[in-house]
């Protein structure tokens, strides 16, 4: 049985217990993954709003905006929420390396039994 939110075209985020919403990042261009991060209400707002990726920091309990040190933004071409509204999905164009090891995609290992191998 599915909920009013499931089927409408009303934005109803479903944040779990600490305010949050788990968010993926892909190139709009080459669907590569690029990162996976969460939101809380305001980063949703401000990402909207500003067409650049804002996320909420679990480890600094802040707000930030990627690339705001770096400068490696993600301007959001495209976003989207899943059928329950509780993930959502950005297509960006990155202006750098997404991750901050400065790794384009911070999904850059591969596992290998019980080992990491680079997956380039």
């Amino acid at each position: 049985m599915s909920e009013p939110r499931d089927s409408t075209l009303r934005l109803d985020p479903k944040y779990d217990a600490d305010g949050l919403i788990t968010a993926v990042a892909t190139d709009a261009t080459t669907g590569e993954l690029l990162m996976l991060a969460h939101m809380n209400a305001d980063a949703l707002v401000r990402t909207l709003e500003s067409g650049e990726a804002w996320f909420w920091s679990r480890s600094r309990q802040r707000l930030w905006k990627k690339g705001e040190s770096s400068g490696n933004v993600l301007r959001v071409v495209e976003a989207r929420i899943d059928c329950d509204q509780d993930a959502l999905w950005l297509k960006v164009q990155p202006a750098g390396p997404a991750c901050h090891t400065g790794a384009r995609s911070c999904f850059f290992r591969r596992i290998e039994g019980d080992r990491l191998v680079p997956a380039e």
